[in-house]
C-alpha cells in the first residue's frame, strides 16, 4: 500500500510556527538569545550550551562543535530523534495536526 505524499513544506511551515513550543519539549533547558534558541546537544557529551542553535525565525540549525546542521525543523526532528527525513516528516504532521 503506498504511503500519501508528504507536504514538506507545509509540516515545516506548520512547525515553524509551533517552533518555540517544540524545542522546549524536545530541548528542555535551553534559552533564547535574540532571535536563536541555545541548547544543550543530546546528540552528544555536551556540557555547555553555546554551540548547538536554533534560528527560531527560520528553523535552520546548526551545532558548530560538531557540523552538524540543516535548513529546516524536519531537519532538526529527524536529527534528534535519530529518524529519517519522511519519518520525522509524518511525526511532525501527526503531532501538529497537518494532513
Amino acid at each position: 500500500m503506498p504511503r500519501a505524499h508528504l507536504d514538506f513544506d507545509g509540516i515545516n511551515l506548520a512547525a515553524l510556527a509551533a517552533l518555540p513550543a517544540l524545542l522546549a519539549r524536545w530541548l528542555p533547558g535551553g534559552h533564547r538569545e535574540g532571535h536563536e534558541y541555545v541548547a544543550l546537544n543530546p546528540r552528544r557529551d555536551d556540557h555547555r550550551p553555546g554551540s548547538f542553535r536554533i534560528n527560531l525565525n527560520t528553523g535552520k540549525w546548526a551545532d558548530f562543535a560538531t557540523d552538524d546542521r540543516g535548513g529546516d525543523v524536519v531537519s532538526l526532528a529527524a536529527y534528534l530523534g535519530g529518524l529519517s527525513q519522511a519519518e520525522a516528516a509524518r511525526n511532525l504532521a501527526e503531532m501538529l495536526g497537518v494532513r
